[in-house]
């Protein structure tokens, strides 16, 4: 074996300890015995048994209204956050602080919000936690939309201003149809983001109500079951369509900026 080819062992070997327990949890999660360990066969049963589950049920409903709430915070905010650094306010510092969320430790982040509700005195439920997570899925809106602007034909802009139109119509008509692509990749990661975030709303979301991450959390104290690993299958499988789709979406976006 030459040494071109001893590099690509740490390769696949990182690949493999990332991937391989995925795989392992996907096949279990079709297992036909009640062991999470043990493959006894094929069966579907357990996944028949999630649409059964009403605790189940409903935290995947809160979480669907919490990734959907967020997810539009986040597109909003991070979009004008994005557009007011990288046109109006070019500054390394402001750069920092909005991508910050991004960087710190969740568990610093819940604890923040925690607090900062308790002073506010804000109840805590639903509404908490998608705020929540759209100031935390802000940071990545903005830098995914920042990316696309650093590739974005500014002399459209110029224009656009030298024609006669205001900020306001050369935003609409020209900067934003071609930030279309990286918004929706931005939006599609925050809801990513949000569909299985466990730290920030066990933190923020009071006792009434629980997410769905917080409702596994919560069954696999007592162990786990095929029952888990179903859901835990269709939950990667959505969180990988949507990075895919993210990042097909900004492929394209690049593409036709250099065509």
């Amino acid at each position: 074996m030459g040494r071109g080819r001893l590099l690509y062992v740490p390769f696949w070997a990182a690949y493999a300890f990332l991937y391989l327990p995925i795989a392992v949890l996907v096949v279990m999660s079709f297992n036909s015995g009640d062991s999470a360990y043990t493959l006894d066969g094929f069966s579907l049963k357990w996944y028949g048994e999630l649409a059964a589950d009403e605790r189940i049920r409903d935290g995947l409903v809160n979480t669907l209204i919490v990734a959907t709430g967020s997810t539009a915070i986040a597109t909003v905010l991070g979009t004008m956050l994005a557009v007011g650094l990288a046109r109006h306010t070019r500054s390394k510092t402001l750069d920092a602080v909005a991508l910050m969320p991004a960087v710190l430790p969740d568990l610093v982040l819940a604890i923040g919000l925690l607090v900062f509700y308790g002073v506010i005195q804000l109840t805590l439920g639903l509404y908490s936690v998608v705020l929540a997570h759209g100031l935390f899925a802000m940071a990545f809106v903005a830098a995914v939309v920042r990316t696309r602007l650093a590739g974005a034909d500014t002399s459209l802009e110029e224009a656009s201003r030298d024609l006669g139109a205001g900020p306001v119509a050369t935003f609409m008509r020209i900067t934003l149809p071609q930030l279309v692509p990286g918004i929706v990749a931005g939006a599609l990661l925050a809801f990513t983001l949000s569909l299985d975030e466990f730290v920030i709303a066990y933190f923020t979301i009071g006792n009434s109500e629980q997410t769905l991450p917080i409702v596994i959390y919560s069954m696999i104290r007592f162990g786990v079951t095929p029952k888990i690993n179903a859901l835990a299958a269709i939950l990667l499988l959505v969180s990988f369509t949507a990075v895919i789709a993210g990042q097909r979406l900004t492929r394209i976006g690049e593409s036709r900026a250099q065509d």
